[in-house]
């Protein structure tokens, strides 16, 4: 019985950009996301060749490694995310406090600390997906930045709550809250004030 992650919906037809310096490492990450059922479109050995890979190819994901030549995963994620809007996992050997908090203010939406298996590499891509889909949901729908802020940490709180009561992992507690927005014509903040309301005062008393 092979432990490989099934494909699932989140991964079909997305196109992947992987950037690491070690080959084998590099390889393995492929064949990972492949069996998992992503299109890998680029691969790239250095940070610099990353950003212009992305460029051509307009991927919807882009897995980097922190310390690359020429230029790091962390600059290329920055200089991608200024022209092109998609999702970043970091992966990293070092787990120091100001290397994660770097790459989130970069725009890397999930990391994985090295060594890490497929088990640990698909759920950080879906949850990368999920937090730049949320991303998009929001600038759509608001155009004011400190309102959109607001909005976030609200919906941050109402799937935490859907998580904690419904069992649900990230990516779903995220597409339950977009899913009952359109089906009620709700904006989200609307549906994620709804859920701490209710869910929160439920867990309370």
């Amino acid at each position: 019985m092979s432990n490989e992650p099934e494909p699932t919906e989140l991964s079909r037809s997305r196109r992947v950009l992987v950037a690491e310096d070690e080959a084998i490492i590099r390889l393995d990450i492929v064949e990972t996301l492949t069996d998992a059922g992503y299109e890998v479109v680029a691969e790239a050995s250095d940070g610099e060749e990353a950003v212009r890979l992305a460029e051509e190819n307009r991927p919807d994901l882009c897995v980097m490694d922190v310390k690359m030549p020429v230029m790091d995963g962390i600059t290329a994620a920055e200089r991608i995310l200024d022209k092109h809007s998609c999702a970043v996992v970091m992966l990293t050997a070092f787990s120091q406090t100001d290397l994660v908090e770097r790459a989130g203010a970069a725009g890397a939406m999930a990391y994985v600390v090295k060594p890490f298996t497929p088990a640990d590499l698909v759920p950080a891509i879906e949850v990368a997906f999920s937090r730049h889909e949320e991303i998009v949901s929001l600038e759509n729908e608001i155009s004011d930045l400190t309102e959109r802020f607001e909005t976030r940490k609200r919906v941050d709180r109402a799937k935490g709550l859907l998580m904690e009561r419904m069992g649900l992992s990230e990516p779903e507690a995220f597409r339950w809250l977009q899913k009952t927005s359109m089906n009620r014509r709700l904006t989200m903040r609307e549906v994620a004030d709804a859920v701490v309301e209710q869910v929160g005062s439920a867990k309370e008393s």
